[in-house]
């Protein structure tokens, strides 16, 4: 069973609250809101999305890199390789 199977009623629940700031950043630019509100607003959206980020990236390391066989490990190893160049463009 995957990780993300495992705690999937915790991380739906953090993806509520991350949709939540999100309509916030969106409320604030519809209401002409300051720059420095929605800029904000931004900065925590990205904060609790990168916080999940972290959460899943940590069970997939513990989970598929240190455990498993050899070929397993590769493949996660691979998976987290592009992950995170995708993340870091």
């Amino acid at each position: 069973m995957s990780h993300t199977v495992r705690k999937k009623t915790k991380l739906l629940h953090r993806i509520g609250r991350i949709k939540g700031q999100i309509e916030a950043v969106e409320r604030a630019l519809t209401d002409e809101a300051e720059c420095g509100d929605v800029l904000q607003r931004i900065a925590a959206a990205r904060g609790a999305l990168d916080s999940l980020m972290c959460e899943v990236l940590e069970e997939h390391v513990q989970l598929h890199i240190l455990n498993p066989s050899a070929a397993v490990r590769r493949e996660a190893a691979d998976q987290l390789v592009d992950v995170v160049r995708s993340y870091l463009k």
